[in-house]
């Protein structure tokens, strides 16, 4: 079978090649397309994976999906090291170069809009996970053993309070912070706290945001929350970045219909590997 194009991101020009090692989905090498002043990073992938219907499939095997998101971000994150890249959504496939200047060209007015706002600024990533206490999480044997009713209804409800009031200081840890980081970047995303079984991190996630942050004001941002790690007992911060800026990027709904595209759900949770979320691919 012949193979497609995957779209990684677009850009502007970039002052050197890419690297002549790197490979990103399926091991392919990334290579750059450029279409009237602009560049989408491309690699050749085969259509028996990416064809819409073979895709559709892939998409429910997750270590396929894992592997393909790897892939992904490996290409964007070598772009990010040297320019400010539009990422595209994860599995974003057109049947040959052709398929993608057209897309561009329907697209060329966001893509310069959306990479003149994002120009010099990177996302970072800040999660709080509320991680149980002793009192909630005392088993039979490490409890005192009630010696009624009356002290096992006791015991019910200290666990209780001690529950509630971890996640009272929760929510107030996390509004003050998210607050704080919001006066330092340019921008601010909520996201949905994430599933403790999908992510396997200890504890409950209270916060998912992302910050839309400029390169020259990093520094002073990952200090400001490094200050923060130790400030309220029993709270874990979790930093990660710089990303592209997955979150600052709102592409319109039909950005991957250039022709009969199809978008699906089971990509979804590939963001938490760096990746984006969603499926564009150019009739097959």
């Amino acid at each position: 079978m012949t193979g497609l194009r995957y779209v990684y991101a677009v850009c502007r020009p970039v002052g050197a090649p890419l690297q002549a090692q790197l490979t990103g989905v399926a091991g392919a090498p990334a290579k750059m397309l450029q279409h009237h002043g602009l560049i989408a990073v491309v690699s050749d992938v085969p259509e028996r994976d990416f064809a819409e219907e073979p895709l559709r499939a892939r998409l429910e095997d997750l270590d396929w999906l894992a592997a393909t998101a790897r892939g992904h971000q490996q290409v964007i994150d070598a772009l990010t090291a040297v320019t400010t890249p539009l990422p595209l959504r994860l599995a974003t496939v057109f049947r040959d170069d052709s398929g993608v200047r057209v897309m561009m060209e329907e697209r060329e007015e966001f893509f310069r809009r959306t990479l003149d706002r994002l120009e010099g600024r990177v996302e970072w990533g800040v999660k709080i996970y509320v991680e149980p206490t002793g009192e909630e999480t005392a088993g039979p044997d490490e409890a005192a053993k009630p010696a009624s009713g009356r002290d096992y209804l006791r015991q019910r409800r200290m666990k209780a309070r001690a529950h509630e009031d971890s996640w009272q200081r929760a929510e107030r840890f996390s509004g003050r912070l998210h607050s704080l980081l919001s006066e330092h970047a340019d921008a601010a995303r909520l996201h949905a706290p994430q599933n403790p079984a999908l992510s396997r991190a200890s504890g409950q996630n209270v916060l998912n945001a992302a910050y839309l942050v400029p390169r020259a004001r990093s520094e002073e941002f990952v200090e400001l929350v490094d200050r923060t790690k130790d400030e309220e007992p029993g709270m874990r911060v979790e930093l990660t970045g710089p990303w592209a800026a997955y979150s600052f990027v709102e592409l319109p709904e039909d950005a991957a219909d250039t022709a009969d595209a199809a978008d699906t759900d089971a990509a979804n949770g590939a963001r938490s590997a760096g990746g984006g979320t969603g499926v564009g691919e150019e009739g097959s």
